[in-house]
């Protein structure tokens, strides 16, 4: 056995052992677990954050360290609290689905309303969420399989494995908390060598989890994971990351990898599910109504989700369609190019990340490179050919801070514009991860039904309509993860979904539709140019975390005093 790996069997001993413990407990036991792990995070939180800013370069007292703040500690008390409200329910015999408001969707489709979800998600104004559950899958069958896994009294012990991302710290803390309560598994976290630093303050973030043997935490490089992956104490495995990586995981690198893959014969036969990222787009429905205020704020908008964590987001924005009719369309690309270039400087910390911005400009020599880390500066890349199928920014993750522009041929009009725009992206972008839709409110109004049914066909796993779904990621009770169908052999963004706060059967979600506001004010907090991001999300982490309102109440307004400077 290699040294590396021989380390870890204490480890995996024990977490077998807690493994039988936890499917034993009741889920009363299991969610006490919840409330203590909420104390432990928020006390953790300072060092989470600090360790977060340290390995990305930022300057823990300036506005970018809000991000670490808010989508770190706060969306995992958030989490926690969510998944909390489902199992009392649970216990009282009743089912999250009959506490939340029921829609439809197009295509016989039954939507849950899961944001808001708890009274403190007042704080996001004027945001929320649907879940839309598939073709065919009726409330009965979806009460039926709410917490399915932690209720069943023959669920056999289980161990899983979570290869953890790298970039936003809190994706591996958010699947620990699925793989526990959605799975009834225990669960070892491999950190990603980037993020390797914030291992003793997670360990105190998940203490009372530790403690009771359900989750371990271990570092090291890809020689570990591989071999932690096949490991027998290892039933099955959850990874953040690449497609590349994924396939190398389940076809292998050598020789014989593509024969594997089409006589579907993988190395890796445990179950595996992932979340991998893609080509996000953002689609804008622009109008004859619209005003340079209008084109300034949607631009403002899109630069952020370009540039929120200097770029590195699975969630990120990657590609921007416009209509080329539009006669604003100049207008828009400068606008956005002006927020690029005003953005606050952020280095450019993630691996790899010269090597791939470099890639997009020797192949587009034209690109407008617009400064920010020398390393991998910023750059926007305008009038993409949407017939090019094989167009570099349509089909790798740029992640990092690039940023392209298509200029779609055809009708302005916003109906015929919105079909073409949802069957360019269905067909030219890897992925279906995430995408956006920017339109004036009146404007959807008038689509009605075209507006909704252009939605049902966007084959992608969350959708925001004036909300970036970086925002819908922090909704703990959406579901996140690619659309339903990939498979090993063709796995696109991936296959499963993780948070799912009110624990319903993956087998049961298609998507996540979230909606936010056409024109926001004050400054929202996840944009780069909030000036207070850092102390208003470090106050909503403590209001989210204390469980008193006497105590959390002044908390929350001070969050909000300082939000409204932002």
């Amino acid at each position: 056995m290699p040294a590396t790996i021989a380390e870890f069997e204490p480890s995996l001993r024990a977490l077998r052992q807690g493994a039988e413990r936890w499917v034993r407990m009741s889920i009363s036991e299991r969610r006490a677990l919840l409330g203590a792990v909420r104390a432990s995070t928020l006390a953790a939180a300072p060092a989470w954050v600090e360790a977060a800013c340290a390995y990305k370069g930022i300057d823990p007292r300036s506005p970018a360290a809000g991000e670490e703040w808010s989508s770190g500690p706060y969306s995992v008390i958030t989490a926690t609290s969510a998944i909390e409200k489902t199992l009392k329910l649970v216990e009282k015999g009743r089912s999250p689905i009959d506490e939340v408001e029921l829609g439809t969707a197009p295509g016989g489709r039954t939507t849950l309303k899961i944001f808001p979800y708890l009274p403190k998600d007042i704080v996001l104004q004027g945001y929320e969420a649907r879940l839309w559950l598939r073709p065919g899958v009726t409330l009965d069958e979806a009460r039926r399989g709410v917490a399915r896994a932690l209720r069943d009294p023959n669920r056999a012990p289980r161990v899983t494995l979570v290869l953890g991302a790298g970039n936003i710290t809190g994706i591996p803390a958010l699947d620990v908390l699925t793989v526990l309560y959605g799975e009834a598994s225990a669960v070892m976290v491999k950190f990603n060598p980037v993020n390797a630093s914030l291992a003793e303050a997670m360990k105190q973030a998940f203490a009372p989890l530790v403690e009771l043997g359900v989750v371990s935490f271990v570092e090291g490089g890809p020689e570990v994971g591989a071999a932690l992956i096949h490991h027998e104490s290892i039933d099955a495995v959850h990874m953040t990351g690449s497609r590349h990586t994924h396939d190398a995981i389940v076809w292998g690198t050598d020789v014989d990898a593509e024969k594997r893959r089409k006589a579907g014969t993988p190395l890796l036969s445990k179950p595996l599910t992932s979340e991998l990222g893609g080509v996000g787009p953002a689609i804008v429905v622009p109008e004859d109504g619209w005003t340079s205020e209008n084109v300034t704020d949607v631009a403002r908008n899109i630069a952020t989700q370009r540039l929120h964590n200097s770029g590195f987001n699975c969630v990120a924005t990657q590609i921007v369609v416009i209509p080329a009719a539009w006669q604003r369309a100049d207008e828009f690309v400068e606008a956005l190019r002006q927020h690029l270039i005003a953005a606050p400087e952020r280095p450019a910390y993630y691996p790899g990340a010269s090597s791939r911005q470099l890639a997009v400009v020797t192949m587009h020599p034209d690109a407008a490179v617009l400064g920010g880390d020398p390393n991998a500066p910023r750059t926007l890349v305008d009038h993409l050919d949407s017939e090019k199928a094989d167009e570099h920014l349509f089909t790798v993750e740029a992640f990092g801070p690039t940023l392209g522009i298509v200029r779609l041929p055809g009708t302005r009009e916003p109906g015929g514009y919105l079909d073409a725009a949802v069957a360019f992206v269905n067909e030219r972008l890897a992925g279906t991860l995430s995408a956006g839709i920017h339109i004036h409110p009146r404007t959807r109004d008038a689509l009605g039904d075209h507006f909704d049914h252009a939605v049902a066909e966007l084959r992608y796993g969350t959708v925001g309509v004036n909300a970036w779904t970086g925002t819908i990621f922090g909704m703990p009770g959406g579901s996140w993860g690619a659309f339903p169908g990939h498979t090993l052999a063709e796995i696109g963004s991936g296959i499963g979904i993780v948070h799912n706060a009110l624990l319903l059967d993956p087998a049961h979600v298609e998507r996540t539709v979230g909606s936010g506001v056409w024109k926001p004010s004050p400054t929202p907090l996840w944009y780069i140019d909030n000036t207070t991001a850092h102390v208003t999300a470090r106050r909503l982490t403590r209001f989210a975390g204390i469980d008193s309102w006497v105590i959390a109440a002044p908390i929350g307004a001070a969050a909000i005093a300082s939000y409204q400077k932002g």
